[in-house]
């Protein structure tokens, strides 16, 4: 309406003399109605930014069933989840260089420090302990195949959720049994996480609150085997450990081994025959919110979560990768899978992935 309004006065302006005038006025104003519009237009955009990430934000509670205790907790998880989302959007908008992308998952209303708190739980012995074999048996072979899936092979159960209870230690060991117990007898048992949470509390493995993927093994063996899902279900919380129910064993096992330290190679040799017990630091942003491709970090080796590798490959641009299984439900990631960068230049892998693995034997 400016704008139109100085044009109608120019054009009923008749004198010669005047016309030149009016016209230098006219230039001042459009630059300053210019110069005005600039200013404003941003806040318009912030305006209805906010009201779409309000949407955004109560779709998102609808689809995952969240509910705040007061206002002002939904202010507060409001304000996380506008800022995670930010992240997001802005780490997939940059694209290049990037051969995975993030989402915006169930856990967008968690600030990582909380997320970190209460999904990882990797939590080794504080000082190294005695060995139940102090063998590699995988260490002659020659030969391994281009890429392994034990998902195809059936010997990996539907992926989990450990919920907000810090047993993913007991996820990633229970998942390699799973494997080399329909490895070795041809039947596929979904096996209890929550025996071991109850059960396996006296020493490294505290539950809820943290534990050690060899130390879940020395307990099946000590116990000389464990009870399945089914019959001693998961709860996700400490609970007293029900004696009858653990002396039920679906399965056993006969021993463990510790990969190699620091070596892809070996943790590559040992994953080529069974499912493998991995440790990796994930901790991160990215990690939190992965949703898809090849994972290629940031993250450290601080290792802090207990996970199951369950094959390897390459994606068609020669993208060398691990196939995790993860314990944070089937909406995370690939299906509840992240794919991991292979055979990177530290000898420690992606993330410390070939830092501290193991795997039991039947």
């Amino acid at each position: 309406h400016l704008l139109t309004t100085l044009l109608a006065k120019t054009q009923n302006t008749h004198s010669a003399p005047m016309a030149s005038e009016n016209r230098c006025s006219l230039f001042a104003l459009l630059l300053l109605a210019s110069l005005w519009a600039s200013t404003v237009e941003p806040r318009v955009l912030d305006a209805s930014n906010t009201l779409s990430m309000v949407d955004r934000h109560e779709q998102w509670m609808a689809l995952h069933g969240r509910v705040y205790e007061s206002e002002a907790e939904r202010t507060r998880r409001f304000q996380i989840f506008q800022d995670n989302v930010n992240n997001i959007e802005l780490f997939n908008r940059a694209g290049a260089g990037h051969k995975f992308t993030l989402g915006v998952n169930a856990f967008a209303d968690m600030t990582n420090e909380e997320f970190r708190a209460t999904h990882n739980g990797f939590k080794p012995a504080a000082s190294p302990a005695v060995k139940a074999a102090t063998t590699f048996m995988y260490e002659n072979v020659s030969s391994v195949p281009l890429s392994m899936d034990w998902r195809v092979k059936g010997a990996v159960t539907p992926v989990k959720n450990q919920g907000q209870c810090g047993c993913c230690w007991a996820f990633s060991a229970v998942a390699a049994m799973e494997g080399i117990t329909k490895l070795k007898g041809g039947k596929l048992i979904s096996l209890s996480e929550q025996e071991l949470v109850d059960c396996d509390t006296k020493g490294t493995d505290q539950g809820c609150e943290g534990g050690y993927m060899d130390d879940a093994f020395k307990f099946i063996l000590k116990n000389k085997g464990l009870a399945s899902e089914a019959n001693y279900p998961y709860q996700g919380v400490d609970a007293s450990c029900k004696t009858k129910k653990a002396a039920s064993h679906a399965a056993s096992i006969v021993s463990y081994e510790d990969v190699p330290k620091d070596n892809e190679e070996a943790l590559l040799k040992a994953v080529a025959n069974q499912p493998v017990s991995v440790a990796i630091d994930a901790g991160g942003f990215s990690f939190q919110f992965y949703n898809g491709g090849v994972f290629t970090g940031e993250c450290g080796t601080d290792l802090d979560h207990g996970v199951t590798a369950v094959g390897y490959g390459a994606t068609s641009d020669g993208t060398k990768y691990w196939l995790v299984k993860n314990s944070w439900g089937a909406s995370w990631g690939e299906k509840g899978y992240i794919r991991m960068e292979r055979d990177i230049s530290a000898k420690e892998g992606l993330c410390g992935i070939a830092m501290m693995s193991s795997y039991p034997t039947a």
